[in-house]
């Protein structure tokens, strides 16, 4: 016991060092096999001509920038780009306003709110091409019990995803009714941890519902609002099963993101080194999104703290 006890300091926290690495081996070996080796593949593909349709050239790299300077110059790559950053930003600002208004209103102890918050959370378990079967058949005139009941009432409407106009709000709005409950739960959660003595020092100076929330409850959840506005735009680069069970990209190319054309270019065309360079793009500008997102929202949190 007393050599145990006469053990240095610097000793135990070498072994500690070196449980921790022992430790997170087996994790990161996974990570290596999982993650990095794909992406570095997928690096290397996009330096190369490869195509099923010309295997001579497959791993040839006299002109590694070839794929990404066609890019450039591609103007439906160029559209798909702005389509999806009009879906992220019309899905994300949607599920974190309806997550954020109805956390709010579900916020409490009793046994129906419980209920309640918990049927609101049956799609986020759905998987996504059951949610995009869903909403088929919603969106679809001749089964949907939607568009009938429309109809009997006098309201007639036309096929939402059939309608160049409005096909890519119905897909954010699919995509919004699965997602809110990961906002709403989120915001719950940081809800139950609200401090209930300065809402009550408050509310006996006189501040009203929006004074609260303005000055006492928001500020206390945005750091919360921000995680999810980055879990949900990196997702929202991945809305592959309802754009493809739901529009094919269309009508026309109105609703063809970006990963839906890599996808075309990479599987429908075999010109697998461009769909590579296509996902390597999109791979870094969910990262400069992120940290951009990340960076405003963290600085707009640590400036009102101050």
């Amino acid at each position: 016991m007393a050599s145990v006890l006469a053990t240095p300091a610097g000793g135990w926290q070498a072994e500690r060092r070196r449980a921790f690495a022992f430790g997170l081996a087996p994790a990161l070996a996974v990570l290596l096999v999982i993650t990095l080796l794909p992406a570095a593949a997928l690096l290397v593909g996009s330096l190369t001509p490869l195509s099923l349709t010309d295997p001579a050239g497959t791993f040839r790299f006299d002109d590694p920038l070839v794929n990404y300077r066609h890019l450039l110059e591609d103007e439906r790559f160029l559209g798909s780009i702005g389509t999806q950053l009009q879906l992220s930003v019309a899905s994300v600002a949607l599920q974190l306003g309806v997550g954020l208004g109805l956390a709010l209103l579900l916020d409490g102890r009793s046994a129906v709110l419980r209920a309640t918050r918990t049927a609101f959370l049956v799609p986020m378990v759905l998987p996504p091409i059951v949610v995009a079967l869903i909403w088929k058949i919603i969106y679809t005139p001749d089964v949907s019990p939607v568009h009938r009941a429309l109809e009997a009432a006098g309201w007639p409407v036309r096929s939402l995803i059939a309608n160049p106009d409005t096909a890519l709000w119905a897909i954010a709005f699919a995509d919004t009714w699965q997602w809110f409950p990961f906002t709403l739960l989120m915001v719950l959660a940081a809800l139950q941890t609200l401090p209930a003595d300065p809402v009550e020092a408050a509310s006996l100076d006189g501040a009203n519902r929006w004074q609260l929330f303005r000055y006492i409850v928001f500020p206390h959840i945005r750091p919360v609002l921000v995680v999810c506005g980055l879990f949900r735009l990196i997702d929202s680069f991945k809305a592959f099963p309802l754009i493809y069970v739901l529009t094919d990209g269309g009508p026309g190319n109105v609703t063809e993101v970006t990963n839906y054309y890599g996808f075309i270019q990479a599987f429908n065309f075999s010109y697998w080194g461009y769909g590579s360079a296509i996902a390597m793009v999109i791979l870094a500008g969910v990262f400069l999104l992120s940290w951009g997102v990340g960076k405003l929202g963290w600085n707009t949190h640590e400036h009102t703290d101050r």
